[in-house]
Formats: C-alpha cells, structure tokens, sequence
C-alpha cells in the first residue's frame, strides 16, 4: 500500500489499537467499541495490504488460561509509516487511543 493511501476512520482506529498495544481481536474491539462485524473484515484488508502480520497464539497457552487461542497481531513497517500519516490526516487519532509510549510519560 503506498504510503499516501488514505485510511478509513475505521482502519486507522485499528492500526493505533495495535500500536498502543491491544494486539489481539477482542482487545482492539474494546479499546475502539467496534464491533465484530467490523474489526475482523477490516484487519483481513490491513493485513491483505501488509500494514499487520499476525500470527496464532501456542494452543498450550491458551490451554493453561482455558481460553481459545488467540490471534496476535502487529504493524509492519508499511504499517507504521501509514499509522504515522493517518495521524496527521486524524489528529484526535492519538488521544482517542493512547499509544505505548503517550502512557508511558
């Protein structure tokens, strides 16, 4: 995906959901008050352009905890790059969603 692309509102809730660190489905379905219905058909697309990767949680862990597996995911550089203008494009982006670092300080 270019770097230009312009993200819905929606997308770009996601990929800050990602970045503050709610990296599995259900968490970014609380932080942003999306629903399923729109969370998961939109992450296929994030990750289908290469702004996410996501992988499968060890079946062990989720075992241990008595939970399904949960799918993890995470920006890709594309991704950040992206995240990064969608901010400038959505400047209540981050205050919606405060990323890792924002807490942190």
């Amino acid at each position: 995906m270019a770097q230009d692309a312009k993200l819905s509102h929606t997308a770009a809730m996601i990929l800050q959901a990602i970045d503050a660190g709610f990296v599995y489905g259900f968490s970014i379905m609380e932080t942003t008050g999306l629903p399923s219905g729109t969370v998961y058909p939109a992450m296929r697309r994030l990750e289908r352009d290469s702004l996410i990767w996501s992988r499968w949680e060890r079946q062990s862990i989720a075992d241990q905890e008595q939970r399904p597996a949960r799918k993890y995911y995470k920006l890709t550089t594309a991704g950040k790059v992206t995240l990064e203008a969608s901010r400038k494009r959505y400047p209540l982006l981050a205050r919606l969603i405060p990323s890792a670092e924002e807490k942190s300080v």
